[in-house]
């Protein structure tokens, strides 16, 4: 898996209190589409990596957005891979979902290695921060090496590749639209277009 290095050449957006963003402006259409998990619900997804500085940055922001999330939008999370040596941390995130242990994991993982500058970053010691962190070592391993978690990173690669990223964090509306810090010009920007993204998608829906 080679890492993409496209660079998008795109202009920042002021955040201003009310500003309502034009059709295209502040995301990047996917094209084709991509199917969604939810079959009867606005699906936003974001995508993150552990190591990611932004994406730390960016939890504070996603966590608040959640709070109020509409209740016909259904959130999840997939973890980004452009390289290789991402695999592991993709690796944990679906291992702690499949041991039920997220809310456990998920802060933690972050805030070890951004605040506590802990190096977790391999098969090893990402055990060892499940083990430390009440998962029992042979439930961690079994999970962890499963073909079920195997299928979803490698899901997770190829619809990586079929939203056409090329950064993390990013959110995804509907399969249809990318938002990013890139693209909308801040954080809290790119929750105010993922807003009218969902505005957008309710209203087609209603339509049609």
């Amino acid at each position: 898996m080679k890492k993409i290095v496209t660079t998008l050449s795109l202009f920042l957006l002021i955040l201003i209190s009310g500003q309502t963003y034009a059709d295209g402006d502040g995301y990047m259409t996917i094209t084709p589409a991509q199917p969604t998990q939810s079959e009867d619900k606005i699906e936003v997804v974001e995508v993150f990596w552990y190591a990611c500085p932004h994406c730390f940055d960016f939890e504070p922001h996603i966590s608040k957005w959640l709070e109020t999330k509409p209740d016909d939008v259904e959130f999840r999370r997939m973890p980004g891979i452009f390289r290789k040596n991402w695999i592991p941390h993709a690796k944990a995130y679906f291992t702690a979902e499949k041991l039920g242990v997220l809310d456990v994991i998920h802060t933690s993982l972050f805030d070890a290695i951004h605040k506590q500058k802990k190096k977790i970053h391999d098969d090893d010691s990402i055990k060892k921060f499940f083990v430390k962190h009440g998962v029992n070592k042979s439930e961690f391993t079994k999970a962890y090496e499963s073909d079920e978690v195997m299928t979803k990173v490698k899901q997770a690669h190829i619809m990586g590749q079929r939203y056409k990223l090329t950064g993390v964090p990013a959110v995804i509306v509907n399969g249809k639209y990318m938002v990013s810090g890139s693209t909308a010009g801040s954080f809290e920007n790119v929750l105010k277009v993922v807003d009218q993204l969902i505005d957008k998608e309710r209203a087609r829906t209603t339509n049609e």
